[in-house]
């Protein structure tokens, strides 16, 4: 008998790719190349700024050697003493640097206006800048409040002519029916002044009353600080309240902003508002309150006789045979043994939980100990079967 030994597979062969280890650098390098800039002796684009800009057109390239030349952009003016404006294409392909040459114009000095003044908020008049003005109180601005530092033709001015402060003034005030108000003969009414209103006297039994407000101050031009008010006969009825009574505000008649405040008999309670006022359309506001009767809640549960065991209604559980004892069907759980119970509910269900985890638990190791034991049989009839020589 001689023993065969099992021969050994070669590895399979692989055919060689088209993209080899060579060829693939090769790639690269050629990639490489391609983005790497292309050298050349012209210089790109010239260098812009803020306050210089290139004279005549721009040419497609430069080559070293040649020079541009730059000039002031408007709203600016050179500086002095003078900078350098030309540039020159240097053999590293790269401008000679240059500094910016030009500097701001400024624009005339404005004087503050006549009770006003003129505020600069970044603290200069020079090409960009702004005007701000503001009149003092009792003037208002005619013209445009802020003016700005621009190009004009071939220097720089501002863009209005600077604005006035004119004194406040206002017109006499509306007239009133039934009313006059203070100088009222006067044809112009200065800033802050003040007119006050009244009312005439009533031809009826009852006097007009003021509604609205009675002093209006000039706050503006031609603006007062509120509408005219009106002379009115206003009258409310008489606030009659059932069980009811006017605590203050007593009167027999109840003119604009009469205010009464009511209080109930004992027995009834308020319905609405305590207080209410006569308002400018004759009506009460709120409306007028009244006071119900407060209801009241007889007792359901009879008297127990201490001698005797009274009988209960049939609405009501059985009472203990002894009498001025509830029955025990009726007596509540004591709080010691709800939270007793609750307690106990509740080491029940963490010990259901528990036991739930360890049979799972156990399950699961019982499984893979039989998984194991039956890949180490399999593993070893495997290996008696490969050291075991042919017949």
């Amino acid at each position: 008998m001689t023993a065969s030994c099992s021969s050994r597979k070669a590895p399979p062969y692989r055919s060689e790719s088209p993209f080899s280890s060579r060829c693939f650098v090769g790639i690269l390098l050629v990639a490489l190349l391609l983005l790497l800039p292309i050298s050349s002796d012209a210089c790109g684009e010239p260098p812009r700024y803020e306050s210089m800009r290139l004279q005549g057109v721009p040419k497609p390239s430069y080559s070293p050697g040649d020079s541009i030349q730059y000039e002031c952009r408007p709203g600016y003016q050179p500086k002095r003493p003078s900078l350098p404006t030309s540039a020159v294409c240097q053999n590293d392909s790269m401008w000679s640097p240059l500094q910016e040459a030009c500097t701001r114009k400024q624009c005339p000095n404005l004087g503050d206006p006549p009770n006003g003044q003129v505020h600069y908020p970044n603290g200069s008049i020079l090409f960009g800048s702004e005007a701000h003005y503001v009149c003092n109180v009792g003037y208002f601005l005619i013209g445009p409040s802020i003016l700005y530092c621009d190009i004009s033709e071939s220097t720089v001015d501002w863009s209005d002519n600077p604005p006035i402060c004119e004194k406040i003034l206002c017109k006499p005030p509306e007239k009133i029916l039934n009313g006059k108000y203070t100088n009222s003969h006067k044809d112009i009414f200065e800033y802050s002044e003040v007119v006050t209103y009244s009312c005439d006297a009533s031809n009826g039994a009852d006097p007009y009353s003021l509604v609205g407000e009675s002093k209006l101050v000039c706050i503006g031009n031609d603006k007062w600080s509120s509408d005219p008010p009106q002379c009115k006969v206003v009258k409310c009825v008489h606030p009659h309240v059932e069980n009811g009574m006017i605590v203050s505000g007593h009167g027999s008649k109840f003119y604009y902003k009469a205010t009464i405040v009511y209080r109930c008999d004992e027995g009834f309670k308020l319905n609405g508002s305590n207080t209410i006022l006569c308002s400018a359309n004759s009506t009460w506001e709120p409306e007028i309150p009244t006071c119900i009767k407060e209801s009241t809640t007889p007792s359901t549960q009879p008297p127990i006789s201490s001698a005797s065991v009274s009988t209960p209604p049939s609405s009501q559980p059985p009472i203990s045979s002894v009498s001025g004892y509830p029955s025990p069907i009726d007596e509540p759980p004591p709080k010691d043994a709800e939270s007793l119970g609750a307690g106990i509910i509740v080491a029940i269900v963490i010990g259901a939980l528990f036991g739930v985890v360890v049979v799972i638990c156990s399950i699961r190791f019982c499984f893979h100990k039989k998984k194991r034991k039956e890949g180490i049989a399999t593993y070893s009839a495997y290996q008696d079967k490969a050291t075991t020589p042919a017949e």
